[in-house]
């Protein structure tokens, strides 16, 4: 897979994940000559660590399910979560998502299942137990060799340089279906290319790339169009910092090295208009050992608190709302996940990776005692006040109602918990030994970035298109402003554009 790629193509994709290869993969089964460009040496990026969720509503896997799913009710979903929404945008995706699940379930090599999640508000037009989509499990020798060895393994394992499964599921499966369909079509996949630059021809139109390779630096010609699809600016501390953008790189689950945004920006010298203001995916995460941050959510006991051992929020919320929450307060990174030994030590939510509780007691990012005032010491946290908060918690447990944050009303609230009575996402922490957890503000990604339009074209400073450029993903602002609608919202928003993108290029 490691060709060199020729000078000169159709289409070329940056970046490898959900959104750029159902680009490539649509392209080069339309008979355009096509070529992905991924700056490590694995395909993926952040889509391959997720649960492969996506959010494209209204397609015949819902109707299959015999969900209550339609564009109509995903429309009023929207219109209830969105502030200021983008409504040409918002239309673009609601009337391609279901046209999109079709073209792709056209193919052999893609098929979907729906798989019971529950989107993250109460508004009107939410389906009951979600409406979001996943491709089917792959197994490894199912694919072309080639194409198996490329595609990132999960987080878990990537992070610490382990091989992948043999039975590839979740973002995994969605990137080694659409890559497989890719290179049966034709494409090519060139990893460790870092893109530099961008040139305009002198009537204006996006058409070179410039990119530091294998083989040293090179430059290639698109005649169609070039698709940018590489993430946001997640993993630079720099960026983050002139954008005001909450958390931290050493934070993210975006892959190590990568989504730095300098395709951001090569797009923006070029002319591309940019808007920052989408702020993050964001998710509370399990700090590690090393200093990085776990993707967490299912909390399913315990209680969370600041630094002031105040409990501050419902932990239960959907992670991306939980997040905010802890954005709010400077206190509350790092906030403590305390909870007991009702799980034999374990961590009572679901955190990707948990990692090993001796490394986490080794390096502090756990603390054990046998009793809350003692635990609040070890975490440098005032006793008395830690003492308070786990006996209201508990008080709140044993009634059955959260009257201070609500947990446990929402159907994302108990969608994980089963062990509270009479309200099972409240389960009181009274079983020696106690542990608390540090908390960290991580994120999924980072939403600002290249402004677009209702077919993926990159606009510039006047809102007029760039010709023969393109974008989706978290490369781009994304549609759903501050909102995360619901599981897999990102991927479905990155597949839809790239899908509208490809339709325009090709006229």
């Amino acid at each position: 897979m490691n060709e060199t790629p020729a000078q000169e193509y159709d289409v070329i994709v940056v970046g490898s994940g959900g959104g750029a290869l159902t680009g490539a993969a649509l392209a080069a089964k339309a008979g355009l000559s096509t070529l992905v460009l991924e700056r490590t040496p694995l395909i993926g990026g952040t889509s391959a660590y997720s649960g492969g969720a996506c959010w494209l509503p209204g397609s015949a896997v819902q109707q299959r399910a015999g969900l209550p799913d339609s564009t109509e009710g995903a429309r009023e979903y929207l219109a209830a979560i969105l502030d200021d929404p983008d409504t040409e945008r918002v239309e673009a995706l609601l009337a391609q998502a279901p046209r999109l699940v079709a073209q792709l379930e056209a193919d052999p090599l893609m098929e979907f299942e729906w798989i019971p999640f529950a989107e993250y508000y109460d508004a009107p037009g939410r389906v009951p137990m979600g409406r979001s989509i996943q491709p089917k499990s792959i197994r490894r020798d199912e694919l072309d060799p080639a194409v198996a060895a490329l595609v990132r393994p999960p987080v878990e394992r990537d992070r610490v340089g382990g091989p992948g499964r043999s039975t590839l599921s979740g973002g995994q499966a969605l990137i080694a279906r659409l890559a497989a369909i890719t290179v049966r079509e034709g494409g090519t996949i060139a990893t460790s290319c870092q893109v530099t630059g961008f040139a305009r021809d002198d009537d204006g139109r996006a058409t070179t790339l410039t990119y530091e390779g294998p083989d040293g630096a090179r430059e290639v010609r698109a005649r169609r169009g070039i698709l940018i699809a590489a993430g946001g600016f997640e993993g630079s501390p720099e960026r983050r910092a002139e954008h005001g953008t909450p958390g931290s790189a050493t934070w993210t689950m975006a892959p190590r090295g990568t989504n730095t945004g300098e395709v951001i920006d090569a797009a923006a010298a070029i002319g591309a208009a940019t808007d920052f203001s989408g702020e993050g995916w964001f998710c509370p995460g399990l700090l590690q050992p090393d200093g990085s941050g776990a993707f967490t959510l299912g909390f399913r006991g315990g209680l969370v608190v600041d630094q002031a051992a105040r409990r501050y929020g419902n932990e239960c919320l959907p992670y991306d709302r939980f997040g905010r929450v802890m954005a709010e307060a400077a206190d509350r990174t790092p906030s403590w996940f305390v909870f007991d030994a009702r799980e034999e030590g374990r961590l009572p939510a679901i955190a990707m990776p948990e990692g090993d509780r001796a490394e986490h007691l080794a390096a502090g990012t756990w603390v054990e005692a046998d009793t809350i005032e003692k635990l609040a010491a070890k975490a440098g946290l005032d006793p008395a006040a830690l003492r308070a908060s786990v006996d209201r918690f508990n008080e709140l447990a044993v009634n059955g109602k959260d009257e201070d944050f609500g947990r446990g009303e929402d159907e994302y609230d108990t969608f994980f918990a089963s062990a509270g009575d009479p309200n099972k996402a409240l389960v009181p922490v009274d079983r020696a030994p106690y542990t608390a957890a540090q908390l960290v503000l991580s994120d999924l990604g980072t939403k600002g970035g290249l402004v677009t339009d209702a077919a993926a074209r990159v606009l510039d400073a006047a809102g007029t298109p760039i010709p023969g450029l393109y974008a989706s993903s978290n490369s781009t602002a994304s549609v759903f402003g501050s909102a995360y609608p619901g599981p897999g919202a990102p991927l479905g928003a990155a597949m839809t554009f790239a899908s509208l993108a490809i339709e325009d290029l090709l006229g």
